[in-house]
Protein backbone atom coordinates (compact mmCIF):
# COMPACT_ATOMS: atom_id res chain seq x y z
CA UNK A 1 0.00 0.00 0.00
CA UNK A 2 2.81 2.32 0.90
CA UNK A 3 4.59 1.57 -2.38
CA UNK A 4 1.33 2.20 -4.31
CA UNK A 5 0.88 5.58 -2.60
CA UNK A 6 4.51 6.49 -3.29
CA UNK A 7 4.01 5.54 -6.93
CA UNK A 8 0.89 7.73 -7.16
CA UNK A 9 2.76 10.65 -5.61
CA UNK A 10 5.61 10.19 -8.07
CA UNK A 11 3.20 10.20 -11.00
CA UNK A 12 1.46 13.26 -9.61
CA UNK A 13 4.78 15.11 -9.36
CA UNK A 14 5.67 14.00 -12.89
CA UNK A 15 2.37 15.31 -14.30
CA UNK A 16 2.80 18.61 -12.44
CA UNK A 17 6.34 18.95 -13.78
CA UNK A 18 5.14 18.09 -17.28
CA UNK A 19 2.29 20.62 -17.01
CA UNK A 20 4.58 23.48 -16.03
CA UNK A 21 7.13 22.48 -18.66
CA UNK A 22 4.44 22.69 -21.36
CA UNK A 23 3.20 25.96 -19.90
CA UNK A 24 6.69 27.43 -19.90
CA UNK A 25 7.31 26.23 -23.44
CA UNK A 26 4.01 27.70 -24.56
CA UNK A 27 4.82 31.03 -22.92
CA UNK A 28 8.29 31.01 -24.44
CA UNK A 29 6.82 30.22 -27.86
CA UNK A 30 4.46 33.16 -27.56
CA UNK A 31 7.39 35.43 -26.87
CA UNK A 32 9.68 34.17 -29.62
CA UNK A 33 7.53 32.69 -32.38
CA UNK A 34 6.47 35.80 -34.24
CA UNK A 35 5.46 34.25 -37.58
CA UNK A 36 1.75 35.04 -37.44
CA UNK A 37 1.30 36.72 -40.85
CA UNK A 38 1.05 34.72 -44.03
CA UNK A 39 3.03 35.76 -47.08
CA UNK A 40 1.37 35.92 -50.48
CA UNK A 41 3.01 35.12 -53.80
CA UNK A 42 1.31 37.01 -56.63
CA UNK A 43 2.28 36.76 -60.30
CA UNK A 44 2.37 39.92 -62.39
CA UNK A 45 2.55 40.28 -66.14
CA UNK A 46 4.63 43.11 -67.56
CA UNK A 47 2.66 46.28 -68.26
CA UNK A 48 4.80 47.37 -71.21
CA UNK A 49 7.88 46.65 -73.27
CA UNK A 50 10.40 49.35 -72.37
CA UNK A 51 13.06 48.42 -74.91
CA UNK A 52 14.04 45.66 -77.31
CA UNK A 53 17.31 45.23 -79.14
CA UNK A 54 15.63 44.61 -82.49
CA UNK A 55 12.37 45.97 -83.91
CA UNK A 56 12.75 44.63 -87.43
CA UNK A 57 11.23 41.28 -86.53
CA UNK A 58 14.38 39.41 -87.57
CA UNK A 59 15.65 38.67 -84.06
CA UNK A 60 12.61 39.37 -81.88
CA UNK A 61 9.04 38.60 -82.82
CA UNK A 62 5.73 38.85 -80.95
CA UNK A 63 7.08 40.60 -77.80
CA UNK A 64 3.49 41.61 -76.91
CA UNK A 65 2.99 38.01 -75.77
CA UNK A 66 4.99 38.90 -72.64
CA UNK A 67 2.26 41.38 -71.61
CA UNK A 68 -0.31 38.60 -71.17
CA UNK A 69 -0.92 37.34 -67.64
CA UNK A 70 -0.19 33.66 -68.31
CA UNK A 71 -0.59 30.70 -65.98
CA UNK A 72 2.99 29.54 -65.33
CA UNK A 73 2.46 26.32 -67.28
CA UNK A 74 4.45 25.16 -70.30
CA UNK A 75 2.47 23.30 -72.98
CA UNK A 76 2.94 21.26 -76.12
CA UNK A 77 0.87 23.51 -78.37
CA UNK A 78 3.53 26.21 -78.50
CA UNK A 79 1.27 28.74 -80.16
CA UNK A 80 1.62 32.51 -80.03
CA UNK A 81 5.06 32.58 -78.39
CA UNK A 82 7.61 35.38 -78.16
CA UNK A 83 10.65 34.33 -80.18
CA UNK A 84 14.09 35.71 -79.39
CA UNK A 85 16.89 34.75 -81.78
CA UNK A 86 20.64 35.15 -81.42
CA UNK A 87 23.13 35.56 -84.24
CA UNK A 88 26.91 35.25 -84.40
CA UNK A 89 27.33 38.72 -82.89
CA UNK A 90 23.78 39.39 -81.77
CA UNK A 91 22.72 39.08 -78.11
CA UNK A 92 19.04 39.86 -78.47
CA UNK A 93 17.30 41.26 -75.42
CA UNK A 94 14.05 42.73 -74.08
CA UNK A 95 13.42 45.02 -71.09
CA UNK A 96 9.97 44.95 -69.48
CA UNK A 97 8.22 47.10 -66.87
CA UNK A 98 6.04 45.51 -64.17
CA UNK A 99 4.41 48.84 -63.38
CA UNK A 100 5.57 49.31 -59.81
CA UNK A 101 8.37 48.33 -57.42
CA UNK A 102 7.97 44.82 -56.03
CA UNK A 103 9.84 42.40 -53.77
CA UNK A 104 10.38 39.00 -55.35
CA UNK A 105 11.73 37.63 -58.63
CA UNK A 106 10.84 36.51 -62.14
CA UNK A 107 9.42 33.39 -63.74
CA UNK A 108 10.43 32.15 -67.19
CA UNK A 109 8.18 29.70 -69.06
CA UNK A 110 9.64 28.26 -72.27
CA UNK A 111 8.49 26.34 -75.31
CA UNK A 112 10.20 23.63 -77.35
CA UNK A 113 13.48 25.04 -78.59
CA UNK A 114 14.81 23.58 -81.84
CA UNK A 115 17.69 21.92 -79.98
CA UNK A 116 16.63 19.74 -77.05
CA UNK A 117 18.88 21.40 -74.44
CA UNK A 118 18.82 24.36 -72.04
CA UNK A 119 19.57 27.86 -73.30
CA UNK A 120 21.85 30.35 -71.57
CA UNK A 121 20.35 33.75 -70.77
CA UNK A 122 21.19 36.74 -68.65
CA UNK A 123 18.49 38.26 -66.46
CA UNK A 124 19.02 41.61 -64.76
CA UNK A 125 16.59 43.27 -62.37
CA UNK A 126 16.45 46.99 -61.73
CA UNK A 127 14.70 49.61 -59.65
CA UNK A 128 15.16 51.87 -62.68
CA UNK A 129 15.37 51.18 -66.39
CA UNK A 130 19.01 52.20 -66.20
CA UNK A 131 19.77 49.61 -63.52
CA UNK A 132 17.94 46.84 -65.39
CA UNK A 133 20.05 47.58 -68.47
CA UNK A 134 23.32 47.59 -66.52
CA UNK A 135 25.43 44.59 -65.53
CA UNK A 136 27.66 44.33 -62.47
CA UNK A 137 30.67 44.15 -64.78
CA UNK A 138 30.68 47.63 -66.27
CA UNK A 139 28.66 49.93 -64.03
CA UNK A 140 27.91 50.96 -60.44
CA UNK A 141 25.26 48.21 -60.28
CA UNK A 142 26.03 45.48 -57.76
CA UNK A 143 24.89 42.10 -56.52
CA UNK A 144 25.37 43.27 -52.91
CA UNK A 145 22.85 41.91 -50.40
CA UNK A 146 20.37 40.68 -53.01
CA UNK A 147 21.30 39.16 -56.36
CA UNK A 148 19.94 41.10 -59.32
CA UNK A 149 22.24 40.04 -62.17
CA UNK A 150 22.12 36.37 -63.20
CA UNK A 151 23.52 34.16 -65.94
CA UNK A 152 21.37 31.03 -65.93
CA UNK A 153 20.20 28.14 -68.05
CA UNK A 154 16.49 28.08 -68.87
CA UNK A 155 14.93 24.71 -69.68
CA UNK A 156 13.58 23.20 -72.87
CA UNK A 157 9.78 23.20 -72.46
CA UNK A 158 9.70 24.10 -68.78
CA UNK A 159 9.55 26.69 -66.05
CA UNK A 160 12.20 28.28 -63.87
CA UNK A 161 12.02 30.98 -61.20
CA UNK A 162 14.89 33.15 -60.03
CA UNK A 163 15.42 36.23 -57.93
CA UNK A 164 14.96 37.55 -54.45
CA UNK A 165 15.33 41.29 -54.71
CA UNK A 166 13.60 44.64 -55.05
CA UNK A 167 12.89 45.76 -58.60
CA UNK A 168 10.40 47.12 -61.11
CA UNK A 169 12.14 46.39 -64.41
CA UNK A 170 13.69 43.22 -65.81
CA UNK A 171 15.83 42.44 -68.83
CA UNK A 172 16.20 39.04 -70.44
CA UNK A 173 19.11 38.63 -72.85
CA UNK A 174 19.89 35.59 -74.99
CA UNK A 175 23.57 34.68 -74.52
CA UNK A 176 23.81 31.56 -76.68
CA UNK A 177 24.78 32.44 -80.24
CA UNK A 178 22.68 31.05 -83.09
CA UNK A 179 19.99 29.75 -80.74
CA UNK A 180 16.28 30.49 -80.63
CA UNK A 181 14.55 31.12 -77.30
CA UNK A 182 10.83 30.48 -77.29
CA UNK A 183 9.20 32.40 -74.47
CA UNK A 184 5.66 31.65 -73.39
CA UNK A 185 5.93 33.89 -70.30
CA UNK A 186 8.36 36.24 -68.62
CA UNK A 187 6.56 37.55 -65.56
CA UNK A 188 7.28 38.67 -62.02
CA UNK A 189 6.27 37.18 -58.71
CA UNK A 190 5.75 39.48 -55.74
CA UNK A 191 6.24 38.20 -52.19
CA UNK A 192 4.60 40.26 -49.45
CA UNK A 193 2.67 40.03 -46.20
CA UNK A 194 -1.02 39.23 -46.46
CA UNK A 195 -2.24 41.98 -44.15
CA UNK A 196 -4.98 44.63 -44.42
CA UNK A 197 -4.23 48.32 -44.83
CA UNK A 198 -6.19 49.72 -41.89
CA UNK A 199 -5.00 53.32 -42.01
CA UNK A 200 -5.86 55.69 -44.84
CA UNK A 201 -5.53 59.31 -45.94
CA UNK A 202 -7.48 61.20 -48.55
CA UNK A 203 -7.81 64.91 -49.24
CA UNK A 204 -8.60 67.33 -52.07
CA UNK A 205 -4.91 67.34 -53.16
CA UNK A 206 -4.22 64.18 -55.17
CA UNK A 207 -0.47 64.77 -54.98
CA UNK A 208 -0.54 64.44 -51.19
CA UNK A 209 -2.75 61.34 -51.48
CA UNK A 210 -0.21 59.75 -53.80
CA UNK A 211 2.68 60.64 -51.50
CA UNK A 212 0.90 59.12 -48.48
CA UNK A 213 0.25 55.88 -50.36
CA UNK A 214 3.79 55.75 -51.75
CA UNK A 215 5.30 56.03 -48.27
CA UNK A 216 2.94 53.35 -46.97
CA UNK A 217 3.79 51.03 -49.87
CA UNK A 218 7.52 51.59 -49.32
CA UNK A 219 7.28 50.33 -45.73
CA UNK A 220 4.87 47.54 -46.70
CA UNK A 221 7.44 46.07 -49.12
CA UNK A 222 10.11 46.20 -46.41
CA UNK A 223 7.96 44.21 -43.96
CA UNK A 224 9.51 40.92 -44.95
CA UNK A 225 10.87 38.25 -42.55
CA UNK A 226 12.19 41.20 -40.54
CA UNK A 227 11.66 44.92 -40.95
CA UNK A 228 14.30 45.86 -43.49
CA UNK A 229 15.60 49.24 -44.55
CA UNK A 230 15.50 48.31 -48.25
CA UNK A 231 14.37 45.37 -50.36
CA UNK A 232 17.35 45.60 -52.71
CA UNK A 233 19.84 46.74 -50.08
CA UNK A 234 20.71 46.50 -47.31
CA UNK A 235 17.94 44.08 -46.25
CA UNK A 236 19.14 44.48 -42.67
CA UNK A 237 17.61 45.52 -39.37
CA UNK A 238 18.94 49.06 -38.96
CA UNK A 239 17.38 50.47 -35.80
CA UNK A 240 17.56 54.16 -36.72
CA UNK A 241 15.93 53.45 -40.06
CA UNK A 242 13.19 51.62 -38.20
CA UNK A 243 11.94 54.68 -36.31
CA UNK A 244 10.27 56.48 -39.24
CA UNK A 245 9.32 53.08 -40.67
CA UNK A 246 7.51 52.15 -37.45
CA UNK A 247 5.76 55.52 -37.28
CA UNK A 248 4.43 54.84 -40.78
CA UNK A 249 3.63 51.22 -39.95
CA UNK A 250 1.58 52.30 -36.92
CA UNK A 251 -0.35 54.79 -39.08
CA UNK A 252 -1.17 52.22 -41.76
CA UNK A 253 -1.15 48.71 -40.26
CA UNK A 254 -1.29 49.15 -36.49
CA UNK A 255 0.33 46.28 -34.61
CA UNK A 256 2.46 43.88 -36.64
CA UNK A 257 4.68 41.10 -35.36
CA UNK A 258 7.58 42.17 -37.59
CA UNK A 259 8.36 45.05 -35.20
CA UNK A 260 8.96 43.19 -31.90
CA UNK A 261 10.63 40.42 -33.86
CA UNK A 262 13.12 42.91 -35.32
CA UNK A 263 13.60 44.83 -32.07
CA UNK A 264 14.33 41.58 -30.24
CA UNK A 265 16.75 40.40 -32.91
CA UNK A 266 18.92 43.49 -32.66
CA UNK A 267 18.74 43.43 -28.86
CA UNK A 268 19.83 39.80 -28.68
CA UNK A 269 22.79 40.22 -31.04
CA UNK A 270 23.97 43.46 -29.39
CA UNK A 271 25.60 42.75 -26.05
CA UNK A 272 26.25 45.81 -23.94
CA UNK A 273 28.41 47.89 -23.99
CA UNK A 274 28.23 47.54 -27.80
CA UNK A 275 25.90 49.81 -29.73
CA UNK A 276 23.21 48.54 -32.07
CA UNK A 277 24.56 48.40 -35.63
CA UNK A 278 27.75 49.87 -34.17
CA UNK A 279 26.10 53.32 -34.08
CA UNK A 280 25.46 55.04 -30.75
CA UNK A 281 22.38 56.93 -31.97
CA UNK A 282 20.81 53.67 -33.14
CA UNK A 283 20.77 52.35 -29.57
CA UNK A 284 19.05 55.61 -28.63
CA UNK A 285 16.45 55.05 -31.34
CA UNK A 286 15.78 51.58 -29.91
CA UNK A 287 14.74 53.09 -26.56
CA UNK A 288 12.59 55.71 -28.29
CA UNK A 289 10.89 53.00 -30.35
CA UNK A 290 10.20 50.93 -27.22
CA UNK A 291 8.27 53.82 -25.68
CA UNK A 292 6.36 54.68 -28.86
CA UNK A 293 5.49 51.01 -29.45
CA UNK A 294 4.10 50.74 -25.93
CA UNK A 295 2.05 53.92 -26.29
CA UNK A 296 0.39 52.67 -29.46
CA UNK A 297 -0.11 49.04 -28.47
CA UNK A 298 -0.22 49.10 -24.67
CA UNK A 299 1.64 45.82 -24.28
CA UNK A 300 3.04 46.14 -20.75
CA UNK A 301 4.39 42.59 -20.78
CA UNK A 302 6.58 43.37 -23.78
CA UNK A 303 7.93 46.52 -22.13
CA UNK A 304 8.64 44.56 -18.93
CA UNK A 305 10.49 41.96 -20.95
CA UNK A 306 12.86 44.65 -22.24
CA UNK A 307 13.29 46.67 -19.05
CA UNK A 308 16.58 45.11 -17.96
CA UNK A 309 18.21 45.94 -21.29
CA UNK A 310 16.64 49.42 -21.37
CA UNK A 311 17.83 50.39 -17.90
CA UNK A 312 21.28 48.86 -18.40
CA UNK A 313 21.67 50.76 -21.67
CA UNK A 314 20.56 54.03 -20.07
CA UNK A 315 23.00 53.51 -17.20
CA UNK A 316 25.73 53.03 -19.79
CA UNK A 317 24.68 56.18 -21.66
CA UNK A 318 24.79 58.26 -18.48
CA UNK A 319 28.53 57.64 -18.34
CA UNK A 320 28.82 59.37 -21.72
CA UNK A 321 27.74 62.74 -20.30
CA UNK A 322 30.28 65.23 -18.99
CA UNK A 323 29.85 67.21 -15.79
CA UNK A 324 28.66 70.20 -17.82
CA UNK A 325 25.91 68.12 -19.46
CA UNK A 326 27.65 67.62 -22.80
CA UNK A 327 27.31 64.23 -24.51
CA UNK A 328 30.51 62.45 -25.56
CA UNK A 329 29.09 59.32 -27.15
CA UNK A 330 31.55 56.90 -28.66
CA UNK A 331 30.86 54.38 -31.40
CA UNK A 332 29.98 55.65 -34.85
CA UNK A 333 28.58 59.18 -34.45
CA UNK A 334 25.84 59.35 -37.05
CA UNK A 335 22.56 61.11 -37.78
CA UNK A 336 22.03 60.82 -41.54
CA UNK A 337 24.50 60.55 -44.41
CA UNK A 338 24.32 64.15 -45.73
CA UNK A 339 25.09 65.43 -42.21
CA UNK A 340 28.16 63.20 -41.83
CA UNK A 341 30.83 65.85 -42.61
CA UNK A 342 29.25 68.33 -40.18
CA UNK A 343 30.63 67.35 -36.76
CA UNK A 344 28.96 70.25 -34.95
CA UNK A 345 25.56 69.29 -36.34
CA UNK A 346 26.08 65.67 -35.32
CA UNK A 347 26.87 66.80 -31.77
CA UNK A 348 23.73 68.96 -31.71
CA UNK A 349 21.67 66.01 -32.90
CA UNK A 350 23.19 63.54 -30.44
CA UNK A 351 22.78 65.96 -27.54
CA UNK A 352 19.12 66.30 -28.48
CA UNK A 353 18.68 62.56 -28.89
CA UNK A 354 20.22 61.89 -25.49
CA UNK A 355 17.67 64.24 -23.92
CA UNK A 356 14.80 62.62 -25.86
CA UNK A 357 16.02 59.15 -24.90
CA UNK A 358 16.27 59.88 -21.18
CA UNK A 359 12.85 61.53 -21.33
CA UNK A 360 11.49 58.29 -22.79
CA UNK A 361 13.47 56.34 -20.16
CA UNK A 362 11.92 58.40 -17.37
CA UNK A 363 8.44 57.70 -18.71
CA UNK A 364 9.21 53.99 -19.07
CA UNK A 365 10.48 53.87 -15.49
CA UNK A 366 7.25 55.50 -14.29
CA UNK A 367 5.17 53.03 -16.29
CA UNK A 368 7.15 50.14 -14.78
CA UNK A 369 6.83 51.72 -11.30
CA UNK A 370 10.57 51.99 -10.83
CA UNK A 371 10.75 55.22 -8.82
CA UNK A 372 14.50 54.99 -8.35
CA UNK A 373 15.22 54.92 -12.07
CA UNK A 374 12.62 57.62 -12.76
CA UNK A 375 14.29 59.96 -10.27
CA UNK A 376 17.73 59.12 -11.65
CA UNK A 377 16.70 59.93 -15.22
CA UNK A 378 14.97 63.15 -14.16
CA UNK A 379 18.30 64.34 -12.82
CA UNK A 380 20.05 63.26 -16.03
CA UNK A 381 17.55 65.23 -18.08
CA UNK A 382 18.27 68.38 -16.09
CA UNK A 383 21.99 67.86 -16.59
CA UNK A 384 21.62 67.46 -20.38
CA UNK A 385 19.56 70.66 -20.59
CA UNK A 386 22.57 72.68 -19.41
CA UNK A 387 24.35 72.23 -22.73
CA UNK A 388 22.73 73.60 -25.92
CA UNK A 389 24.92 73.10 -29.02
CA UNK A 390 24.86 75.08 -32.26
CA UNK A 391 23.62 72.97 -35.25
CA UNK A 392 26.04 74.74 -37.57
CA UNK A 393 23.35 75.66 -40.10
CA UNK A 394 22.25 72.02 -40.53
CA UNK A 395 18.55 71.19 -40.75
CA UNK A 396 18.81 67.66 -39.31
CA UNK A 397 20.62 68.77 -36.18
CA UNK A 398 18.43 71.87 -35.83
CA UNK A 399 15.22 69.83 -36.11
CA UNK A 400 16.30 67.56 -33.25
CA UNK A 401 17.12 70.56 -31.09
CA UNK A 402 13.52 71.69 -31.52
CA UNK A 403 11.99 68.25 -30.98
CA UNK A 404 13.99 67.72 -27.78
CA UNK A 405 13.01 71.11 -26.42
CA UNK A 406 16.63 72.28 -26.16
CA UNK A 407 15.74 75.14 -28.48
CA UNK A 408 12.48 76.94 -29.22
CA UNK A 409 10.81 75.37 -32.26
CA UNK A 410 9.69 78.69 -33.76
CA UNK A 411 13.20 80.07 -33.46
CA UNK A 412 14.67 76.95 -35.10
CA UNK A 413 12.10 77.07 -37.89
CA UNK A 414 12.68 80.75 -38.63
CA UNK A 415 16.47 80.54 -38.51
CA UNK A 416 17.10 77.17 -40.20
CA UNK A 417 14.15 75.10 -41.42
CA UNK A 418 12.15 77.66 -43.39
CA UNK A 419 15.25 79.06 -45.13
CA UNK A 420 15.60 77.42 -48.56
CA UNK A 421 13.24 74.78 -47.13
CA UNK A 422 13.93 71.92 -49.55
CA UNK A 423 17.70 72.28 -49.44
CA UNK A 424 19.80 70.33 -46.98
CA UNK A 425 17.20 67.76 -45.99
CA UNK A 426 17.40 64.00 -46.44
CA UNK A 427 14.74 61.41 -47.11
CA UNK A 428 15.52 60.00 -43.62
CA UNK A 429 15.71 63.08 -41.41
CA UNK A 430 13.22 64.97 -43.53
CA UNK A 431 10.59 63.43 -41.26
CA UNK A 432 12.06 65.14 -38.20
CA UNK A 433 12.31 68.42 -40.10
CA UNK A 434 8.58 68.11 -40.84
CA UNK A 435 7.85 67.34 -37.18
CA UNK A 436 9.86 70.33 -36.00
CA UNK A 437 8.05 72.63 -38.43
CA UNK A 438 4.73 71.32 -37.11
CA UNK A 439 5.91 72.03 -33.56
CA UNK A 440 6.59 75.59 -34.71
CA UNK A 441 3.07 75.83 -36.14
CA UNK A 442 4.37 76.04 -39.73
CA UNK A 443 2.06 73.42 -41.26
CA UNK A 444 1.83 75.21 -44.60
CA UNK A 445 5.60 75.20 -44.91
CA UNK A 446 5.84 71.51 -44.05
CA UNK A 447 3.14 70.54 -46.54
CA UNK A 448 4.92 72.54 -49.24
CA UNK A 449 8.15 70.61 -48.55
CA UNK A 450 6.27 67.31 -48.84
CA UNK A 451 4.79 68.30 -52.19
CA UNK A 452 8.11 69.44 -53.62
CA UNK A 453 10.68 67.08 -52.09
CA UNK A 454 8.88 63.72 -51.90
CA UNK A 455 6.73 64.73 -54.86
CA UNK A 456 9.95 65.30 -56.80
CA UNK A 457 10.75 61.58 -56.61
CA UNK A 458 7.28 60.76 -57.94
CA UNK A 459 7.79 63.25 -60.77
CA UNK A 460 10.81 61.17 -61.82
CA UNK A 461 8.73 57.99 -61.93
CA UNK A 462 9.16 56.65 -58.38
CA UNK A 463 6.58 54.22 -56.98
CA UNK A 464 8.50 53.91 -53.70
CA UNK A 465 10.66 56.47 -51.89
CA UNK A 466 14.43 56.53 -52.12
CA UNK A 467 17.39 56.14 -49.78
CA UNK A 468 18.33 59.70 -50.57
CA UNK A 469 17.21 62.49 -52.87
CA UNK A 470 18.34 66.01 -53.56
CA UNK A 471 16.17 68.60 -55.30
CA UNK A 472 19.16 69.44 -57.49
CA UNK A 473 18.75 66.02 -59.08
CA UNK A 474 15.59 67.28 -60.81
CA UNK A 475 17.54 69.64 -63.03
CA UNK A 476 17.55 68.29 -66.61
CA UNK A 477 16.75 64.82 -65.25
CA UNK A 478 15.41 61.87 -67.18
CA UNK A 479 12.72 59.71 -65.62
CA UNK A 480 13.74 56.44 -63.97
CA UNK A 481 11.06 54.54 -65.91
CA UNK A 482 12.49 55.54 -69.28
CA UNK A 483 15.75 55.17 -71.16
CA UNK A 484 17.61 58.39 -70.48
CA UNK A 485 17.49 60.57 -73.58
CA UNK A 486 20.62 62.17 -74.98
CA UNK A 487 21.40 65.36 -73.12
CA UNK A 488 19.40 64.30 -70.04
CA UNK A 489 20.84 63.18 -66.69
CA UNK A 490 20.53 59.53 -65.68
CA UNK A 491 19.56 60.20 -62.04
CA UNK A 492 20.10 56.65 -60.80
CA UNK A 493 23.47 56.12 -62.44
CA UNK A 494 25.03 59.55 -61.96
CA UNK A 495 24.00 60.65 -58.46
CA UNK A 496 24.44 59.40 -54.91
CA UNK A 497 27.18 59.44 -52.32
CA UNK A 498 28.56 57.57 -49.30
CA UNK A 499 27.20 53.99 -49.42
CA UNK A 500 24.64 54.72 -52.13
CA UNK A 501 26.69 55.76 -55.14
CA UNK A 502 25.07 55.37 -58.53
CA UNK A 503 22.94 52.32 -59.24
CA UNK A 504 23.65 50.94 -55.77
CA UNK A 505 21.26 53.60 -54.44
CA UNK A 506 18.21 51.95 -52.90
CA UNK A 507 14.99 53.19 -54.51
CA UNK A 508 12.75 51.49 -51.93
CA UNK A 509 14.02 52.62 -48.52
CA UNK A 510 11.75 52.55 -45.51
CA UNK A 511 13.35 55.49 -43.71
CA UNK A 512 12.02 57.76 -46.49
CA UNK A 513 8.35 57.13 -45.62
CA UNK A 514 8.05 59.98 -43.10
CA UNK A 515 5.33 62.02 -44.90
CA UNK A 516 2.88 59.14 -44.50
CA UNK A 517 3.18 59.19 -40.72
CA UNK A 518 3.33 62.99 -40.67
CA UNK A 519 0.14 63.48 -42.70
CA UNK A 520 -1.74 61.07 -40.42
CA UNK A 521 -0.35 62.66 -37.27
CA UNK A 522 -0.47 66.34 -38.18
CA UNK A 523 -3.07 66.84 -40.93
CA UNK A 524 -5.56 64.19 -39.81
CA UNK A 525 -4.40 65.30 -36.36
CA UNK A 526 -3.96 61.96 -34.56
CA UNK A 527 -1.90 62.01 -31.35
CA UNK A 528 -1.78 59.11 -28.88
CA UNK A 529 -2.13 60.35 -25.30
CA UNK A 530 -2.51 57.11 -23.34
CA UNK A 531 -1.04 53.64 -23.77
CA UNK A 532 -2.85 51.35 -26.15
CA UNK A 533 -4.49 54.37 -27.83
CA UNK A 534 -6.98 54.52 -24.95
CA UNK A 535 -6.98 58.30 -25.23
CA UNK A 536 -6.45 60.07 -28.55
CA UNK A 537 -6.17 63.78 -29.23
CA UNK A 538 -7.50 64.84 -32.63
CA UNK A 539 -6.26 68.27 -33.67
CA UNK A 540 -6.30 68.72 -37.48
CA UNK A 541 -4.07 71.15 -39.35
CA UNK A 542 -5.31 71.42 -42.92
CA UNK A 543 -3.00 74.18 -44.14
CA UNK A 544 -4.30 75.12 -47.59
CA UNK A 545 -6.43 71.97 -47.91
CA UNK A 546 -10.22 72.18 -48.19
CA UNK A 547 -10.94 68.80 -46.62
CA UNK A 548 -9.24 65.66 -45.42
CA UNK A 549 -10.49 62.28 -44.27
CA UNK A 550 -8.91 59.07 -43.17
CA UNK A 551 -8.57 56.25 -40.71
CA UNK A 552 -6.12 55.32 -37.96
CA UNK A 553 -5.73 51.81 -36.48
CA UNK A 554 -5.81 51.21 -32.72
CA UNK A 555 -5.89 47.99 -30.66
CA UNK A 556 -9.60 48.70 -30.02
CA UNK A 557 -10.48 49.23 -33.67
CA UNK A 558 -10.30 51.90 -36.35
CA UNK A 559 -10.77 55.63 -35.78
CA UNK A 560 -12.50 57.38 -38.69
CA UNK A 561 -12.25 61.14 -39.15
CA UNK A 562 -13.25 63.77 -41.69
CA UNK A 563 -12.34 67.45 -41.43
CA UNK A 564 -13.85 70.14 -43.65
CA UNK A 565 -12.75 73.77 -43.78
CA UNK A 566 -15.68 76.16 -43.47
CA UNK A 567 -16.10 79.54 -45.12
CA UNK A 568 -14.93 81.32 -41.97
CA UNK A 569 -11.77 79.19 -41.77
CA UNK A 570 -13.04 76.99 -38.95
CA UNK A 571 -12.90 73.22 -39.19
CA UNK A 572 -15.96 70.98 -39.03
CA UNK A 573 -14.97 67.49 -37.88
CA UNK A 574 -16.78 64.18 -38.00
CA UNK A 575 -15.17 61.56 -35.76
CA UNK A 576 -16.08 57.93 -35.18
CA UNK A 577 -14.05 56.07 -32.57
CA UNK A 578 -14.32 52.46 -31.38
CA UNK A 579 -15.49 51.64 -27.89
CA UNK A 580 -12.69 52.01 -25.38
CA UNK A 581 -11.03 54.98 -27.12
CA UNK A 582 -11.55 58.39 -25.52
CA UNK A 583 -11.32 61.28 -27.99
CA UNK A 584 -10.04 64.73 -27.04
CA UNK A 585 -11.00 66.96 -29.96
CA UNK A 586 -9.32 70.30 -30.65
CA UNK A 587 -10.32 71.82 -33.99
Amino acid sequence: MKNHTTHQNSLKKLFILLFFTILAFSSSSQNTNYSQNKFTRNYLAATRIVWQSDKSGKYISNPAKLLEQGNGQADLVGANLCIIKGGDKQNSAIVVDFGKEIHGGVQVVTGMHAVHSPIKVRITLGESVSEAMSSVDHSSATNDHSMRDYEILVPWLGTIEIGNSGFRFAKIELLDNNRELKLKEFRAFAVQRDIPWLGSFNCNDERLNQIWKTGAYTVFLNMQNFLWDGIKRDRLVWVGDMHPEIMTLLSVFGYNEVVPKSLDLIRDITKLPDYMNGISSYSLWWVLIQYQWYMNNGNLEYLQKNQEYIFSLLDQLEKKINADGKENLDGMRFLDWPTSPNKEAIHAGLQSMMLMTFDAGEKIAIILKNKGKATQYTQTIELLKKHVPDPNNNKSGAALLALSGLEDAKKINEKFLSVNPTEGISSFYGYYVLQARAMAGDYDGAIDVIRKYWGGMIDLGATTFWEDFDMKWLENAGRIDEITAAGKVDVHAQYGSYCYKGLRNSFCHGWASGPTAWLSQQVLGITVLEAGCRKIKIEPHLGDLKWVEGTYPTPQGIIRVRHEKQADGSIKSTIKAPKGVQIIHNS
